[in-house]
């Protein structure tokens, strides 16, 4: 009965605003409104801006519906009223365009930071644990962002965060076991850096002949994806394999990662042979045949690999590359046989 009330109350906050946002676009399109413009658009901007808004954040701060969401829904808003509202009589638009937004984009920032700290503080209280970063961000911002936003804003502070935030040197525990100083991955991802670099500078030139707007856009899509590389290629030392109470986790950088219960692990081999082709076989590493492997798990069951932008792949044999396979799997079998 709870349940059912709950969904009657999400489909009201949910419906409420679309039906204001019709009634909204359907003001703009009267006979009245021609003849008013001017006074009817501000009070149609302040609908969009501000009172739909507040009466939709009033209907979800009671629902599962995270209040956050009220943050989308002015952007759609605001879109809209910049589509129905002539562009002669959106001087509200603009200046909320102007100051509102940027206050809005640095609270929910200044929010986030505020609520990884806190989370960052709680883990660091915990004796014999480590706080990762990744995890902490996932968190913060899957409560205070739609998941579909999220992901996208997890990846983005990640990437800067590894890349040019974090330069301290991690030091494992004995719990933690690195893979990135042998497997050969940060040379690949150095050569890729390298490869950017130089075809950027000759096509930012080349395609200058063409079109100067064009030769800046894609050389600042280089540089974003140079950077991109260069945050991916600094996490992969930051984010060790760990072998838990009952579970290992093991994780590629911000690139993949995954938990595996210890009850769920049939064989454990070190060794480098290609595996089989099949689609409940994958490699840990986000290169996959470029990067060569020297551990093998094979699972009872299937198992979830989680990627960027919480992209998920089943799984029920996983190889990976261990920079210590031998001492890995020694301390595995203890931590699954409870030595």
């Amino acid at each position: 009965m709870r349940n059912i009330i709950n969904n009657k109350n999400s489909f009201i906050a949910i419906g409420i605003p679309i039906f204001l946002i019709g009634l909204m676009m359907l003001i703009t399109q009267s006979a009245l409104f021609k003849s008013n413009t001017s006074a009817l658009a501000i009070g149609v901007s302040t609908d969009l801006i501000l009172v739909i808004p507040l009466i939709y954040y009033m209907l979800v701060r009671k629902t599962k519906i995270p209040n956050i969401t009220v943050v989308p829904l002015l952007f759609l808003c605001i879109v809209i009223g910049s589509y129905i509202i002539p562009t002669e009589e959106q001087s509200l638009l603009n200046i909320f365009k102007s100051w509102g937004l940027p206050l809005i984009e640095i609270f929910i920032l200044f929010t986030v930071i505020k609520k990884i700290r806190k989370g960052i503080l709680l883990f660091k209280t915990k004796k014999g644990t480590s706080p990762d970063f990744y995890n902490i961000l996932k968190a913060t911002c899957n409560e205070l962002l739609p998941k579909g936003v999220s992901l996208v804003f997890v990846t983005e502070i990640a990437v800067f965060y590894y890349g040019f935030a974090k330069w301290t040197k991690r030091v494992l525990k004995q719990n933690e076991y690195s893979y990135h100083k042998k497997s050969g991955t940060i040379s690949l991802l150095a050569g890729i850096l390298l490869i950017i670099v130089i075809e950027t500078i000759a096509l930012h030139f080349l395609i200058l002949k063409w079109s100067e707007t064009a030769a800046w856009i894609v050389t600042f899509i280089s540089i974003y994806t140079g950077l991109q590389i260069f945050g991916f290629m600094k996490s992969l030392s930051q984010r060790p394999y760990k072998i838990e109470k009952d579970a290992l986790l093991l994780s590629y950088g911000i690139m993949n990662e995954t938990r595996i219960e210890f009850n769920d692990i049939v064989v454990i081999d070190v060794t480098s042979k290609d595996l089989n082709e099949n689609n409940l076989n994958r490699k840990l590493s986000f290169f996959g045949n470029l990067e060569s492997h020297n551990v093998v798990l094979s699972l009872k069951s299937e198992n979830t690999l989680i990627s960027l932008y919480g992209i998920h792949r089943k799984f029920k044999t996983l190889a990976f590359f261990v920079d210590n396979p031998i001492e890995f799997k020694a301390q595995l079998n203890k931590a699954i046989n409870g030595i």
